[in-house]
């Protein structure tokens, strides 16, 4: 039988190596995507670990940080052995677009809970006082290599809109992995970034004995509103559960790939199997049995299935180590920006993605199988017998069942933040219209008209003579359609839906920012009158930017402090839901459809937001679309926010200005009339629009790549359907060459069945793939990432892919044709004579 195997496989290896092909794509998907994740999940647990030490609590707040009079509380507690105090600062490095995480510590507390993070590699010019100078930092390996440093080098960073130099005075030699970080004095990091008193994290160890979880609900009742306790890794899988539903949907999108490849396994095998229809019959006269038969033709795809996960496998790591390079870990989605993550070979992942493309190939080669196995021999042997197969697969009841229950599924609630039943309904439809497709071609065969010239009528009475055949071949293509449109519409309505969106965020004329990342530039308050005062500036809305914890175990939210209009908020704010009357007691609040989720605020709800250190009452009064942070986003009045907090600093400036004035030259004058203007962001609103298409069209690439790899296949395999079809008729041409019928109207025959056959999969794969998008749109995204979006229908470029598919399958057909027809007409029906 091995024997009888490898030959099949050889004589049909063109069929193998695609259907391999396709296995491989979407293993090497689904494997590259799981090392990636996995190298940021443990880059992130290992950065962690490293920041808490031996720690068994941390005290987390807002991002700004709280007052450190609470660390010097919680330390004189009789429980507590040991606390670090901790200040975090996302520092921009000066003149340049990135910055770098600066840590300042205690080091003499961090000695007695973090003494691998302040561990040096040891110097001959070390000074131990160095750790304590207001001018030096400590570089982490992956920061040093980042910054190109040498030792006794100077790291510009901004503060404010001043620069500040500090001296590269050692390499850690602890570390947290690849992350890239520096550490200094807790007190100089303090008077560097304006934030005296405060502190961001402090990192406790308990004396022995004490429980760690009845401590920390000991003392949350004495912490101030916005601080939590909790333990180190907490705050690992709140980041963990924000990045999650990406993570998911890529792991769904290489599993629909896989699944493509298997429906292409499929199809394959099925040709296959009725080309060889008569030769099988033939094994089981001489003995075969049917479980031997069907062991047989299960092996054939299972070794199809296997070299295709084998290469899926190789593919699939030099992938992930391109993407890596190429997007980072968060495949340029914003998650993991600075974020710098190693590929790592998991064997029991390599195992399970072996055993998934083996398993997706050998279910795409059992039904086939099994209807070979079926059909007596004294059947399967008679002439003309090979157009009666797959005519069970004509009954539509299956299939209509998969496709109602997935109806119903999709508008289920997700389960634990998860679109599960979403992604099932999408995968029922598929299966529903897959099985569906039998019937659905028999019908349009029916309805095609059979026009004058014989060769026409020929064609037609093929395409309904062998419905089922041409259905079979068409499952593959259907889903890659199907899938290629859903994604198409899904994309497009996201694209409108956020140029739409920037338009509405975007209505000044210019805009000015401290710093494009981090949180340690930001707009004084003498600054701001500077540029109000600008000549030619008829109006300036400010914006500060903070980051609130409402929940410890989720990341922290936005909070937009603004000049805005409380009367009429919808001029700043894009709002799809608006409140009426509020109490009048309770400042309002405009939460991101994020937050209102997440949360379950209602509009007009009456809701506590921590703010300086204290619990104050905002009501609810409208929710807004925001496609610029994941995490969520609260906007509040910039008067009320300097009222409850104090702080009179911005982050980001809106500039109104007046009629005829040259934004260009309002854009220098703000550099001139500012200290330190030239490390202002300074653009207007068409670069900023075009820079956020950009970054859009960036993070899709992926998808765009993979969505054209998979039509290859498909096409492909199509090909190669044709391609079997043309050839087991050879002995049909011949006899219609004996009639007289001409190579050029046979060739005419052949493209029309192509025409119609592509024809139908472009039909039934855009009518299914506008029904998955209206999932996608509404459900699936609504559900992982909170955003809501305007439906939009890409018809040009649908019109453009249908035209392309269509013009694809007439050159297969035609190529198929020419290798059918190559012989002489004699050579071709001898068979039968």
């Amino acid at each position: 039988m091995i024997a009888h195997v490898a030959g099949m496989l050889w004589r049909g290896k063109t069929r193998g190596a695609l259907s391999a092909a396709a296995i491989a794509l979407g293993v090497a998907l689904g494997y590259a995507v799981q090392i990636i994740n996995r190298a940021a999940m443990e880059e992130m647990a290992r950065g962690e670990a490293a920041l808490a030490g031996e720690a068994e609590l941390s005290l987390r707040g807002p991002r700004a940080g709280f007052s450190e009079r609470l660390y010097a509380q919680v330390a004189a507690l009789p429980e507590v052995s040991e606390a670090s105090p901790a200040l975090e600062i996302e520092a921009r490095l000066a003149g340049r677009d990135e910055t770098l995480r600066v840590i300042g510590i205690d080091v003499f507390r961090a000695a007695g809970v973090q003494p691998a993070l302040i561990a040096r590699e040891s110097e001959p010019q070390d000074d131990p006082l160095d750790t304590l100078r207001a001018d030096t930092l400590y570089l982490s390996p992956a920061a040093a290599r980042a910054l190109r440093l040498a030792l006794g080098d100077h790291v510009a960073l901004q503060a404010g809109l001043r620069e500040a130099k500090l001296r590269f005075a050692g390499i850690l030699g602890g570390g947290a992995g690849t992350q890239a970080y520096a550490l200094m004095d807790i007190a100089a990091a303090q008077r560097l970034f304006a934030r005296q008193g405060l502190v961001t994290r402090v990192d406790l160890r308990l004396r022995p004995g004490i429980d760690a979880d009845d401590f920390a609900a000991g003392i949350s009742r004495l912490l101030p509103a916005g601080v939590a306790v909790q333990r180190p890794q907490s705050a690992l899988e709140a980041n963990a559960r924000l990045t999650r539903a990406y993570r998911v949907n890529l792991d769904v999108l290489a599993l629909v790939a896989l699944f493509t490849g298997g429906l292409l396994v499929f199809s394959a095998q099925a040709l296959s199997v009725v080309r060889r229809r008569a030769q099988l019959a033939l094994l089981r006269v001489l003995g075969v049995t049917r479980g031997a038969l069907l062991r047989m033709l299960v092996a054939e795809g299972a070794i199809v299935g296997g070299a295709g996960a084998a290469a899926g496998i190789a593919a699939g790591a030099a992938l992930a180590v391109a993407m890596l390079h190429a997007f980072g870990a968060d495949l340029g989605a914003g998650y993991f920006r600075d974020l710098r993550a190693r590929a790592a070979i998991d064997p029991l992942a390599t195992a399970l993605f072996l055993l998934l493309g083996t398993a997706a190939a050998v279910l795409g080669s059992l039904a086939p199988a099994l209807d070979a196995a079926r059909i007596p021999p004294a059947q399967a042997l008679k002439s003309g017998d090979e157009l009666h197969a797959f005519e069970r697969a004509e009954s539509p009841w299956p299939g209509a069942v998969l496709v109602l229950l997935g109806v119903a599924l999709a508008w289920l609630p997700a389960v634990e933040g998860l679109p599960l039943s979403g992604y099932l309904a999408i995968a029922l439809l598929l299966l529903g219209a897959i099985l569906l497709t039998p019937r659905l071609t028999a019908v349009l065969a029916r309805w095609l008209p059979e026009g004058r010239s014989p060769w026409r009528r020929l064609a037609v009475a093929q395409l309904r003579a062998a419905s089922a055949q041409v259905s079979v071949g068409l499952a593959a293509l259907v889903a890659a359609v199907s899938l290629t449109v859903a994604m198409a519409i899904m994309v497009a309505s996201f694209r409108v839906s956020l140029e739409g969106w920037l338009d509405r965020v975007l209505p000044a004329d210019l805009y000015l920012r401290a710093a494009p990342k981090g949180d340690s530039a930001y707009l004084p308050p003498e600054t701001q009158e500077r540029i109000r005062a600008l000549p030619g500036v008829r109006r300036v809305e400010f914006l500060r930017v903070q980051q609130i914890l409402l929940d410890p175990a989720l990341p922290r939210v936005t909070l937009l402090a603004r000049d805005l209009d409380e009367s009429d908020p919808a001029r700043s704010i894009p709002l799809v839901k608006s409140a009426g009357a509020l109490p009048p007691d309770a400042p309002p609040v405009w939460v991101s459809e994020y937050v209102a989720d997440e949360f379950r605020w209602k509009i007009g709800q009456v809701v506590s937001l921590p703010l300086g250190g204290a619990a104050h009452r905002f009501a609810v009064a409208g929710v807004w679309r925001d496609y610029a942070r994941q995490n969520g986003a609260l906007a509040i009045s910039r008067a009320t926010y300097r009222r409850l907090t104090g702080d009179a600093t911005a982050n980001d400036a809106g500039l109104w200005l007046a009629a005829g004035t040259d934004v260009a030259a309002v854009a220098q004058a703000v550099r001139a009339s500012i200290e330190g203007g030239d490390r202002l962001e300074i653009a207007q609103p068409g670069e900023i629009r075009a820079r956020s298409l950009a970054i859009f069209d960036r993070t899709f690439a992926v998808t765009y790549a993979l969505e054209g790899a998979a039509m290859v296949i498909a096409l492909a395999g199509l090909s190669a359907n044709f391609a079997v079809r043309a050839f087991g008729r050879r002995r049909e041409f011949g006899m219609l060459r004996h009639l007289g019928v001409s190579r050029t109207q046979i060739g005419a025959m052949l493209v029309l069945e192509g025409l119609v056959v592509a024809a139908m999969a472009a039909a039934i794969g855009l009518i299914l793939g506008a029904t998955i998008s209206v999932i996608l749109v509404y459900v699936v995204n609504r559900q992982s990432f909170h955003w809501s979006m305007e439906m939009h229908w890409p018809l040009g470029a649908l019109a453009a892919f249908v035209a392309a598919l269509l013009a694809a399958a007439v050159l297969t057909a035609v190529l198929s044709g020419r290798q059918a027809m190559s012989d002489e007409a004699v050579q071709a029906v001898k068979e039968d004579w």
